[in-house]
């Protein structure tokens, strides 16, 4: 059975076990935890993904480039995993 992560733009062998490690399997297990919480599950394993991997993720999410999300959303989505590793996510 093919991997469906690995359909999905952005994402490589690597970074679909990182996430199938983490309890995400398809692209809709994705879109319901969203790109900050698939990171920070992926990060909680030990796993050394740096922050391509969340701009990947959400790249993947929207089917474009992670180069071509705006910075101002690249910004966002730092802020938000930040807040998440720190306990202020509201």
């Amino acid at each position: 059975m093919p991997d469906e992560l690995l359909t999905l733009k952005n994402l490589g062998k690597t970074s679909a076990q990182w996430l199938h490690a983490s309890g995400i399997h398809t692209a809709e297990d994705l879109r319901r935890i969203g790109s900050v919480n698939a990171y920070h599950a992926v990060k909680s394993r030990g796993f050394g993904a740096s922050r391509v991997l969340l701009y990947a993720i959400e790249g993947a999410l929207r089917d474009v480039s992670w180069k071509d999300l705006p910075d101002v959303l690249k910004h966002e989505l730092n802020t938000n995993f930040d807040s998440c590793i720190h306990g202020n996510k509201s």
